[in-house]
């Protein structure tokens, strides 16, 4: 009987200690797939005031990510770069 105690208690730590492992890793990866569809439409927001002046950056999943990552500074980033390389 005892035995059977040590053994769900065993798994009961593995359980814990095997989803402490994966579930940080998903929480990044889940937050950086938001940010990434905000980036995208900063973007798309980005193209229609842009429209008026004739500016456009590309709606791919890199500068989706950029934005993402860096939030506006990597917006602006974009725009600058999009501006030197004309």
């Amino acid at each position: 009987m005892d035995l059977n105690i040590i053994t769900y208690l065993a798994c009961i730590c593995f359980i814990f200690i095997v989803g402490r492992i994966f579930i940080v890793p998903l929480k990044k990866i889940l937050k950086l797939i938001i940010n990434s569809i905000f980036g995208g439409l900063m973007i798309y927001v980005i193209n229609l005031i842009g429209a008026n002046f004739g500016f456009h950056i590309g709606l791919n999943i890199i500068n989706s990510l950029i934005i993402g990552l860096l939030g506006l500074p990597g917006a602006v980033c974009l725009i600058i770069v999009k501006l030197l390389i004309g």
